[in-house]
């Protein structure tokens, strides 16, 4: 990850509420034939992220293997005209988390508790009474369940970069911040309201 330390100020655990609170991410690992990666929804219990693959992924066939879930925030390009300052170049800020570990292929009873768990998580953030899988007859929920496998990262080591302007003074900063709102990137609005106020 981006190595300048005025972006690595969050801690453990700031990184990984950050990661749980997303949900999403891209799990990474070296295959035979070169890199592979898997765009997932996942859950953060402790030091494991709990997921599930398509049963045809080539992942499936690297357990055991060292991997990495890159969760990725609010990101957008700076103008270097926002910090009211001269000699400053644009820049892109955004916020950015690493989990690495050994991934594991899961026994099949851990699937239906872990479809259940997620859904749960995700349904209960909607304005609904939320989906289970009581709405599914058995038949359509075992046809469901042969087609993905439970996978889980045993979490090692965690890093994250909030590359937020920390390293200008608070006058250009806060400028920046305010302007972000109106920049191209992904969430530019949260992205702004991290930049007010960055991890201490």
């Amino acid at each position: 990850m981006h190595s300048n330390p005025a972006f690595r100020k969050a801690d453990r655990a700031q990184n990984l509420a950050f990661a749980e609170e997303r949900g999403f991410g891209t799990l990474t690992v070296g295959g035979v034939e070169g890199p592979l990666a898997s765009h997932v929804p996942f859950l953060l219990r402790g030091d494991l992220v709990e997921m599930h693959l398509t049963r045809s992924n080539p992942i499936l066939r690297c357990g055991g293997a060292s991997a990495l879930m890159a969760v990725v925030g609010p990101d957008g390009y700076v103008s270097p005209d926002w910090y009211g300052a001269p000699e400053q170049v644009p820049t892109w800020n955004y916020v950015a988390v690493h989990l690495r570990g050994r991934l594991e292929v899961l026994a099949p009873a851990a699937l239906r508790p872990h479809l259940e768990r997620l859904s749960a998580r995700f349904e209960g953030a909607l304005d609904k009474c939320p989906w289970t899988m009581a709405k599914m007859t058995e038949e359509g929920v075992a046809r469901m369940m042969r087609m993905i496998v439970p996978v889980a990262l045993h979490v090692e080591d965690v890093q994250g970069t909030w590359k937020l302007n920390q390293n200008k003074d608070d006058g250009a900063r806060l400028g920046a911040s305010k302007a972000m709102a109106g920049s191209v990137g992904s969430e530019p609005g949260a992205l702004a309201e991290l930049m007010a106020k960055p991890p201490a």
